[in-house]
């Protein structure tokens, strides 16, 4: 094979003639059971340059959303390299394919590809395109909002602590604030959406769906559940999750004395104390994870010191900065890269904690010797991460080098729980809406409609919450979840996975060490296991019953009442 550069930060300077050799070169090899390792680590090698420099240029579009000349560059890489690259790869998939040879370690890769070479379809390769370039936009049209607050421009992001401020007419002063700023954007949101969806049903239809849910479902090699899964997982939530959360808002409501509990009262101490301040700056925030890190396991410390020292960090918020949070693997160098919002509250420790969590992913399967055996899916990745939420609770105190006192990293900890349990009904309207979505295309492509069934699902799962009065700020909703507009389906990833994670902490309340170990494990698998086998190697059941989610439910308040006597 021609000689490939040695980084990612060389081959993104490549053009698609000097790439086009190399799957020609690959394409024509004899493919033999002797030397089909061989081909595949090739492939392999050529697969992680692509990814990484991909990652590389889409990172810079998410650290300064005003950057037009990072825009220009990866939209750029997308049209003149990853177009081309995306036939070249399915020409790879097929002949290995078409071979009929079984790599041993290979079963669940080979079934991925049949899966993906079966919908391909060249005519998409530019819509994937120009879906990125839509997803880019949402980027720019969140990451400029800014408001006036004390007399400064301030970023949505940075008014979230005012949210804990004691005095209540000063939350809901800047909670209607920032509302007001995503309504300015209400009419470029709804245009934007109206694009997604016609790209998203002519990607369908291209590739011989009626719907894009069942598109969505294929691309993303869900084998092992089906839409009607989750459908049985969103009856479970409202059984069991809807009930508790609904427990923990008149709990709060009683607590602040109050006729009923608003959306600027949901982050506010219900006991009146002070705001956790958990870190004076970002230095702070990473040098204290990773002291928390070494306590879970040596390893996933030294891990987390290699991002430190290798700047493979952007924690925190500042404007024209892209909304949320995300790890992105940089495949040539088997590293992950961790990009964030800090803005100096609780929820930073637990985004970082999170994101750790996929960090430590990439790094347990870099043994792995081909591309294709890391591609896993979402749903254990979230396993990853949302476990490590809960196996670094322990360690949240100074004694252990991090963030609080005792009876801080209590309050730390129910505030968690707490939101773990509220998370599952907001999932659950996510993903109910988008099922709806796309089975009723047409209805959904008019936002109007759309505000209307994510007002009905609101209705159904977000009990305890009064919104009287804020009928426009609550039917819009769904502008504010970017997975919607980015990563659709994904976010019933996070409902699933929390059903794994919180089995791997119940493991870990009886033996720490055992559940750090096989949540190991079952990271360095990477997708070389089922959906199912991935969750029992973490000491978890794949699970979407009520009867599962109330055990879990159960643990979680129980745990909840004990802490409230140290906090």
């Amino acid at each position: 094979m021609p000689a490939l550069p040695a980084t990612a930060q060389e081959f993104m300077n490549w053009d698609w003639s000097q790439i086009e050799p190399i799957y020609r070169e690959l394409e024509s090899r004899e493919l033999t059971a002797a030397g089909v390792n061989a081909w595949l680590a090739d492939w392999s090698r050529l697969t992680e340059l692509i990814g990484e420099s991909a990652a590389r240029l889409y990172i810079a579009t998410t650290l300064d959303t005003a950057d037009d000349n990072a825009q220009q560059r990866f939209h750029r890489y997308l049209e003149t390299v990853i177009e081309p690259v995306e036939q070249a790869e399915q020409n790879l998939r097929q002949k290995l394919l078409n071979s009929g040879l079984q790599p041993a370690g290979f079963e669940i890769p080979l079934r991925n590809l049949r899966a993906e070479a079966e919908l391909f379809r060249e005519e998409n390769v530019p819509l994937f395109t120009q879906e990125q370039k839509l997803v880019n936009e949402y980027d720019r049209i969140v990451g400029a909002q800014t408001v006036r607050w004390d007399g400064q421009e301030v970023t949505l992001e940075q008014l979230r602590p005012v949210y804990q401020d004691a005095d209540r007419a000063r939350r809901e002063s800047a909670w209607r604030l920032a509302m007001n700023r995503w309504l300015q954007d209400r009419g470029a949101l709804n245009a934007l959406w109206r694009q997604f969806m016609d790209l998203r049903r002519q990607m369908a239809k291209n590739a011989g769906y009626d719907s894009f849910r069942d598109f969505r479902w294929k691309q993303f090699n869900r084998f092992d559940y089906t839409p009607q899964d989750c459908e049985t997982f969103h009856a479970a939530i409202e059984q069991v999750a809807v009930p508790a959360a609904a427990r923990l808002y008149e709990r709060r409501r009683q607590r602040l004395g109050l006729e009923s509990v608003r959306p600027w009262d949901t982050d506010v101490d219900p006991l009146n104390r002070p705001p956790l301040r958990p870190f004076s700056d970002v230095a702070d925030l990473d040098a204290k994870a990773e002291a928390i890190f070494r306590q879970v396991d040596p390893q996933l410390g030294d891990y987390f010191g290699i991002m430190r020292r290798e700047g493979l960090l952007d924690l925190d918020n500042r404007k024209g900065k892209a909304p949320g949070g995300y790890q992105q693997d940089l495949a040539a160098v088997k590293r992950p890269f961790i990009f964030m919002n800090a803005v100096g509250i609780h929820d930073d420790v637990q985004t970082l904690l999170h994101e750790g969590g996929h960090a430590f992913h990439c790094f347990e399967t870099a043994a792995l010797p081909y591309y294709q055996q890391r591609n896993f899916g979402a749903e254990i990745a979230e396993v990853a991460s949302m476990s490590m939420e809960l196996l670094a609770a322990p360690y949240l105190t100074t004694e252990f080098g991090g963030y609080y006192s005792q009876a801080e990293a209590a309050r730390a900890r129910i505030e968690k729980l707490e939101e773990m349990i509220r998370f599952w009904p907001y999932m659950a309207v996510v993903d109910a809406f988008q099922h709806w979505v796309y089975t009723n295309h047409e209805a959904a492509s008019n936002p109007d409609n759309a505000d209307t069934k994510w007002g009905e699902l609101w209705d159904r799962f977000m009990q305890g919450l009064d919104w009287s009065g804020l009928d426009d700020a609550r039917v819009t909703g769904w502008h504010r979840k970017l997975h919607i507009f980015q990563v659709p389906f994904y976010y019933v990833d996070y409902g699933l996975a929390q059903v794994g994670a919180v089995q791997v902490w119940r493991n870990a309340l009886r033996d720490q060490a055992g559940a750090v170990k096989q949540y190991r494990r079952a990271l360095s698998l990477g997708g070389t296991r089922t959906l199912p086998e991935l969750y029992a190697a973490a000491g978890a059941k794949f699970a979407f019953d009520a009867d599962t989610l109330g055990e879990l439910v159960n643990l979680i308040e129980t745990t909840i009442n004990d802490l409230e006597a140290v906090s």
